[in-house]
């Protein structure tokens, strides 16, 4: 995991990397976030895996019946065996019994390792379940659904992909993280499935007894011009619709967290934060609050998840709208990967502007979405999926 020098991380180091699984949970959706609490509770260490999208049909009544051609497990930590955390002037290499001369060693083969090739992969051909004359029908359909009350926002998301065997998908992550930086990378493999992910949007995190999260909902492409792209900043901080995107997912991350939040802690720090990427402006806002002693971390995971900003408002209601509409079960894309300390704290992305590849069937994978409002011009919201895959599309060569 790579913050990629981005002070919106606030991480406990430049990068975290882990390796070589000790012990692995693996865990579909049922009885997931027990299994995790006890596997931390019964050998405290550091835990490194991922939650998928699916998990909602543990954390409600739902169902996932679309087509995953990736199939990452709903839930998945291990123990690693090493943790190497990289600092501005530190590397510091940490293990089960690990000597110093053993660390010393690894510095060593890791310096001599050759260098991982940027080039882009051949070029892939590319395929979507959802079109964009399928995409606008289903944008007016959800549109109708917010005019008659069922619900008030929508992330809609669709998948592009392709068959097709990726060489080496380290470079494609490299690749990735050198087109579009961003503070919340990560380069994640499973057993034959691996992720590439550039996300800019941190899902929760929990230091202490403080819990945080950073929900994203409002976008904009960069310019070229810097007088240009100045002013698409202050469009993007000046709009109401984006505000108001941006305060119906902070009013439902309020919501989320305080299930498991002392009452009164819930508090927004940041309302409508700008930042700015490689591809693009983002409004970003931060919600914090103080977690019960009364509940255990992974309670606090549970009851936030899936994050409001790939949900919408209410989140049960969008969920079986986003399972209606869309064409692909979502699996880890809009699902989060991070790492579990000993002491239980804790730190997750949100899986977006990433690319999924299974190594088993040769299958390669990106989705990218927008939030869907009553005042969403359809068209632009298509045009806000392209500018999303863009870099995505890059990387792989599309």
């Amino acid at each position: 995991m790579d913050n990629n020098n981005y002070s919106l991380a606030g991480s406990r180091a430049e990068a975290i990397l882990a390796a070589d699984a000790v012990e692995i949970l693996e865990s579909p959706a049922g009885s997931a976030f027990n299994k995790l609490r006890r596997f931390h509770d019964d050998k405290p260490g550091w835990l490194f895996g991922h939650l998928s999208y699916d998990l909602k049909n543990e954390t409600e009544k739902l169902g996932s019946q679309h087509p995953d051609g990736i199939g990452f497990p709903d839930l998945s930590f291990f123990r690693p065996r090493y943790v190497l955390r990289l600092s501005a002037s530190t590397l510091e290499i940490s293990g089960e019994s690990l000597s110093e001369q053993e660390a010393r060693a690894i510095h060593a083969e890791l310096l001599s390792q050759p260098a991982i090739s940027t080039a882009p992969p051949l070029p892939l051909v590319s395929q979507s379940r959802l079109q964009r004359a399928g995409y606008l029908e289903a944008v007016h359909a959800l549109q109708e659904h917010i005019r008659k009350g069922d619900c008030y926002e929508v992330n809609f998301c669709r998948e592009q992909y392709a068959h097709a065997r990726l060489q080496d998908p380290a470079s494609v992550f490299l690749r990735l993280n050198g087109l579009s930086p961003a503070p919340f990378a990560a380069y994640y493999r499973r057993g034959l499935r691996y992720l590439a992910c550039s996300s800019p949007e941190r899902f929760l995190r929990k230091e202490g007894d403080r819990i945080i999260s950073q929900p994203i909902k409002g976008t904009i492409r960069r310019a070229a011009d810097p007088a240009e792209d100045a002013a698409l900043l202050q469009a993007l901080r000046n709009s109401p619709k984006e505000q108001s995107e941006n305060v119906m997912v902070v009013d439902l991350v309020r919501n989320d967290l305080s299930r498991t939040a002392v009452r009164g802690s819930v508090e927004v720090s940041e309302l409508f934060g700008i930042y700015s990427f490689p591809q693009v402006h983002h409004m970003i806002s931060t919600v914090s609050a103080t977690l019960d002693p009364a509940f255990h971390f992974t309670d606090a995971i549970r009851n936030a998840f899936p994050m409001g900003s790939m949900t919408g408002a209410p989140k049960v209601k969008v969920m079986q709208l986003i399972e209606q509409y869309e064409k692909t079960r979502r699996g880890l894309f809009s699902g989060a990967v991070g790492y579990i300390t000993p002491e239980g704290d804790f730190d997750f992305n949100v899986v977006i502007r990433s690319i999924l590849y299974s190594a088993e069937n040769h299958y390669v994978s990106f989705q990218t979405g927008s939030a869907i409002t009553f005042y969403s011009n359809p068209e632009k919201e298509w045009e806000e999926c392209l500018l999303k895959a863009r870099a995505l599309r890059q990387a792989l060569g599309i």
